[in-house]
């Protein structure tokens, strides 16, 4: 490995150095005048004191063979990996063409999708989970090259952190967590933080994990250590932490006033312990440099920031009329089966079935798509419910195998596989239980974000199952729905199928679409035989393409999952006993929703129920009901009615979860009630 020192080090290289430290100091400083002149850039984070670092994770960053994924304080690593002012300042005043996201994402969050520096959220630390995921692609495709992923040390306190860290390591994969230690998380100082002075230490017992230790302020030794992590990463196929020890020599950003907790003598120490500074003294101490070559090299970055301030500025602003867009990608539309309604002529399979062998089929059509879970592949088990049974069997334990109980893990690592290549499609079961999944919540945030944040260049093409649902006995953590709390975050599709053959069409599409779906199966039904179907070969379901299970002209009942097969029950019952017919619609899909069947039928019966699992105050059924309430009012002959959960945690005991779940006796009063109104 070459070593770098001031001595051996080519006069060329030096002086492209210096410029790229020199004009990243400009801009750094450049960056408030913004904010105060009302052009924008309302969030900023110096870089300051962080500059051997940064200068030397770009420099290592080879375009074509890494992914980098960057935070919010990485300005001079991206302007060091290629990027230019410009483009950094578009990003800094939200300019329509700026390449992160369109004036979407916040200023100070840098990325160029096409060489792969990567768009990356707020949430700090979240991006090693990416990172790690699209190393697992990187070893599975045999791509040489390493993910690089950077925050500061307070960083290290987050979970999904160290889940990264462990399952990299686990999973000899070629990431590079760089560290950059300044001391600070914004005001709490890092003794407050980490038991380990140094908090790459914390990682020190991991096995088929290196740690490199070096001065971030020292641009050599910040060089020498980047350098050796991407050859030892790439030669070994393991990650490596680069712990550099830096300075902030400002506030944590433009809200944050240091001086409220930092004292004059840190702050002439950090002052006096500038990079910056200190790279260009050795530049003369050492001859390498005179001080009129240096104040050329000054003078060239000055001139080219203030020319690509002017280009930038003069870009257009966002159009506020595009901001519906990319919110959701076109999905895959169905073209076998288009009305959705096949023969049922053939031997009915349970749900279960109908999931595998659609499971199946999917990974012989595209044999880019991936499975993961939690006690999903282990030699004859195939999950809690045998839903993935023979799957590692057939396509090997590189497409399907177990994932850690680290839920965030399980969907940040797709996230970040998914960034590989858009052909990759992955499946994944978030949790054993949909009870459980709450954990991964931040990256189901992270996934519905990334379409609409990074203005339509990038969106994960996931599956995420859930078994979801009750009516099996399970209590607090193996018998509720969460269908209510997701529903509210953009950039999902929803989908519950009630039937076998709903399952499987759902889910094929789900697979064969670009975007993110959370795809909920109730797992009361799994080997019922009231959802047992018919499933043809290569069966399809459109998303947002409700159902009629049972036509009717005096009442609509619209519902999805478990309460589906109540529901019926329900309107058989008032058929034999009252002679009244209720039209069942299930919703199968809840986002996209489908409004025109709903209103096509509300305008026929005039008298609405809604009924769902989920519970009653606040779930997927308040919406429905305002969306009629708004947009049908005039048709409506009566109040609408909602059935649901009690607004409680479901219990465990039989009688409580009876009392708590909907059942066919509190269905039945209602939809009595509305048809004697």
């Amino acid at each position: 490995m070459k070593k770098y020192d001031i001595n051996n080090t080519d006069k060329e290289t030096l002086g492209k150095w210096y410029y790229l430290m020199t004009l990243g100091r400009a801009l750094d400083e450049k960056a408030p005048s913004y904010l105060l002149q009302s052009l924008g850039w309302s969030y900023h984070a110096p870089y300051a004191g962080h500059d051997g670092i940064q200068l030397a994770m770009g420099q290592i960053f080879h375009k074509g063979e890494d992914f980098f994924f960057p935070y919010y304080r990485d300005m001079l690593a991206v302007l060091s990996a290629g990027m230019t002012p410009e483009e950094i300042i578009l990003n800094g005043i939200s300019k329509a063409t700026d390449l992160t996201s369109g004036g979407r994402h916040m200023s100070n969050h840098f990325s160029k999708m096409e060489w792969h520096i990567e768009n990356v959220s707020s949430a700090t630390g979240t991006h090693d989970l990416h990172a790690a995921g699209v190393a697992r692609a990187m070893v599975y495709y045999n791509h040489k090259g390493i993910a690089m992923t950077s925050h500061g040390e307070s960083a290290t306190s987050e979970g999904y952190v160290y889940e990264a860290i462990n399952g990299a390591s686990n999973e000899r994969l070629p990431v590079i967590f760089v560290i950059q230690d300044n001391g600070y998380g914004i005001s709490v100082p890092k003794k407050d933080q980490t038991a380990n002075r140094k908090v790459a230490d914390n990682f020190s017992g991991f096995k088929n994990l290196k740690i490199i230790h070096c001065n971030g302020k020292d641009v050599f030794d910040s060089m020498n250590a980047m350098t050796e992590a991407r050859e030892y990463a790439i030669e070994h196929r393991t990650p490596v932490i680069v712990q550099a020890n830096c300075v902030r020599i400002g506030s944590h950003s433009n809200s944050d006033k240091h001086t409220l907790y930092r004292d004059e003598n840190e702050l002439a120490y950090v002052k006096a312990a500038d990079p910056l500074y200190k790279f260009r003294r050795m530049l003369l101490r050492y001859k390498r440099f005179t001080e009129d070559e240096l104040k050329e090299i000054e003078a060239k970055a000055k001139k080219d920031l203030s020319a690509a301030n002017r280009k930038a500025l003069a870009a257009p602003d966002p159009d506020p009329s595009t901001v519906s867009k990319y919110v959701l990608p076109d999905p895959y539309q169905p073209t076998k089966y288009p009305d959705g309604n096949p023969k049922q002529d053939g031997e009915k399979e349970t749900m279960v079935t109908a999931l595998n062998k659609t499971l199946k089929a999917e990974f012989r059509h595209n044999p880019n798509t991936f499975l993961w879970g939690q006690d999903i592949a282990n030699k004859e088990k195939g999950g809690v419910f045998n839903i993935s049974k023979g799957m590692q069997q057939e396509f090997g334990e590189k497409r399907v195998f177990n994932a850690p109980i680290a839920e965030d893990y399980i969907v940040g690592t797709a996230n970040g596989m998914c960034r590989f290549d858009p052909k990759i499609h992955v499946v994944i079961e978030g949790a054993e239980f949909a009870d459980y999944f709450w954990p991964a919540v931040e990256q189901y945030v992270e996934c519905t974000h990334e379409y609409w944040r990074s203005n339509g260049q990038f969106t994960p093409n996931i599956t995420l199952r859930l078994a979801s649902g009750g009516y099996i006995g399970g209590g607090l953590y193996h018998s509720q729905t969460i269908e209510g709390a997701l529903a509210s975050l953009p950039g999902a599709r929803i989908v519950y199928p009630s039937f076998a053959d709903d399952a499987a069409g759902l889910l094929r599409t789900s697979i064969r679409s670009k975007g993110f779906t959370l795809f909920l199966e109730p797992k009361a039904q799994y080997n019922s035989i009231e959802a047992a179907s018919f499933v043809p070969d290569d069966y399809e379901v459109a998303f947002g393409k409700a159902k009629i299970r049972r036509p009717g002209n005096d009442l609509s009942i619209i519902t999805y999952g478990n309460t589906t097969h109540l529901c019926l029950n329900v309107a058989e019952q008032l058929s034999k006993e009252h002679g009244w017919n209720a039209e069942v619609i299930d919703l199968r899909s809840l986002i996209p929703l489908d409004k025109e069947t709903i209103f096509a039928s509300v305008k026929k019966t005039s008298k609405v129920l809604i009924v769902h699992e989920d519970k009653v105050f606040a779930g997927f059924g308040a919406e429905v009901a305002s969306i009629l309430g708004t947009e049908m009012f005039r048709y409506l002959d009566a109040p609408i009615r909602r059935v649901g959960a009690l607004f409680t945690p479901v219990g465990f005991h039989p009688v409580l979860e009876k009392a708590i779940l909907p059942g066919e006796e509190q269905i039945y009063k209602a939809a009595k009630d509305l048809l004697e109104y």
